[in-house]
């Protein structure tokens, strides 16, 4: 081939760099391109739209079915629960489980220097107790009869000791007798005066008895010698512990040979016990109860409920409410209230949780009739909507909205009117879920 030949055909094969539009535009394989991307970017938006639409338009849901109630027990105002406590409570001591009676001797201390105190302490009340009898008796007619004695002899060598110093003094005067004798007559004389006047004074003492006052102050001795008899004695028969009531030991916290204190108890090992056990009367029981405040102006003093415990829930007792408490806990909001079951028996124990079903007061039912049955539901079931409470329900794939009207509490839920029961309702479902969504129930296809 001429060369003239090739070099025509090589610049055939050259890419002609003009092929644009007149205004600028790209080449028509580039626009091709471009529309392509945006096509698939529309696409992928559109997808993502219709996802999020019907991810909206499903959410999943829990359900619960409403279960009607009927009011076996009257007409129930309120249901709370608390636990069973003991009455009476004091702490004795024997063993775990014995059933004792009141004032049964469960327990001896040593009690040796118990009685010394006492015996040494009642010895000086009975001492007392004398002395202050021997003031109030008297003088004896002996002792009076002793004393006027006394006092006549004394008197008699009175009269001799003057008639001596007479004599005396006249041999003075005539000189026969030195001025010695005088004086030893006179110094006698005055002497023996003295004791007759002794003598006499004690004879009108005895004849009168003791004063008023040696009587009020031995009476305030002997007082107080007995008040440290008998607190000697009361440290004495704390020696012995007695049940305080008939009941059941529930606890014992010390063995023989133990040091029981009635002070401060030590938490070391070998320390001091604070009780020996706990003694409880299982036929007085009480049901504690933290009422919200809320819910505190349907009760009232004495009034009537149906008692379950968690652990017998087929057996009911009676209770009436037997202690509300003056003072609110501001802490919870509640106030304490004490059922007393007026009909306990051997399945009750102490600590049980209980729950009670306050009956409507009679005269209230007599006016307004007895509550209606109502229909159970879950306490997340429950919404406020524009003041009202309503609650959804799932019906043929849809939420629906149906309102309610609360009876009561109960344990976990809620007593309301305005369901028929058996419906599905959602307690678990998006906080934008409205009246008519689809919803899908979680665990279904």
């Amino acid at each position: 081939m001429p060369i003239d030949a090739k070099h025509e055909d090589l610049q055939s094969l050259r890419i002609d760099r003009s092929a644009r539009t007149g205004d600028g535009e790209p080449p028509v394989w580039a626009r091709r391109y471009i529309l392509a991307g945006i096509a698939v970017v529309v696409l992928l938006g559109v997808v993502a739209t219709a996802y999020r639409l019907l991810s909206h338009d499903t959410p999943e849901v829990e359900v619960v079915r409403a279960a009607a109630q009927s009011s076996d027990v009257g007409g129930i105002v309120l249901s709370a629960s608390g636990y069973i406590v003991a009455g009476r409570v004091k702490w004795i001591g024997v063993e775990k489980g014995d059933k004792v009676k009141e004032l049964q001797v469960l327990v001896r201390l040593e009690d040796d220097e118990f009685r010394a105190q006492y015996e040494q302490a009642q010895g000086a009340a009975d001492n007392a107790k004398a002395y202050l009898q021997e003031l109030q008796n008297g003088s004896r007619p002996e002792e009076i009869q002793q004393s006027q004695h006394n006092l006549d002899e004394a008197k008699a060598t009175l009269a001799n000791d003057k008639v001596t110093l007479d004599r005396t003094r006249e041999l003075v005067t005539e000189g026969v007798l030195s001025k010695q004798a005088l004086d030893d007559a006179t110094g006698k004389f005055e002497a023996d005066q003295q004791r007759v006047n002794s003598l006499d004074k004690g004879f009108q003492l005895a004849k009168l008895g003791p004063r008023a006052e040696e009587i009020a102050r031995a009476k305030g001795a002997l007082a107080q010698a007995q008040g440290q008899a008998d607190y000697a004695k009361s440290l004495l028969d704390a020696t012995v512990i007695r049940a305080p009531v008939t009941g059941t030991i529930l606890e014992r916290a010390a063995e023989k040979g133990e040091l029981v204190t009635s002070g401060f108890a030590s938490t070391a090992e070998g320390g001091p016990q604070g009780l020996v056990v706990s003694l409880a009367d299982l036929n007085d029981l009480q049901v504690e109860l933290d009422i919200a405040q809320d819910d505190f102006a349907k009760l009232g003093p004495r009034q009537k409920g149906i008692v379950t415990v968690d652990a017998y829930p087929d057996r009911k007792y009676d209770g009436e409410i037997a202690e509300i408490s003056p003072q609110a806990n501001r802490a919870k909001a509640t106030v304490q209230v004490r059922v007393q079951i007026l009909t306990p028996d051997a399945y009750l124990r102490p600590d049980m949780n209980a729950t009670v079903k306050f009956l409507a007061d009679e005269t209230k039912s007599a006016n307004t009739g007895s509550q209606p049955a109502g229909v159970f539901v879950p306490t997340a079931a429950v919404h406020d909507r524009d003041g009202k409470k309503i609650v959804f329900l799932s019906f043929n794939g849809k939420a629906m909205v149906r309102e309610v009207k609360i009876q009561s509490q109960r344990s976990g839920g809620v007593l309301v009117q305005g369901l028929n029961g058996g419906e599905d309702v959602i307690t678990s479902a998006p906080p934008e879920l409205k009246d008519g969504d689809k919803i899908k129930i979680k665990g279904q296809s």
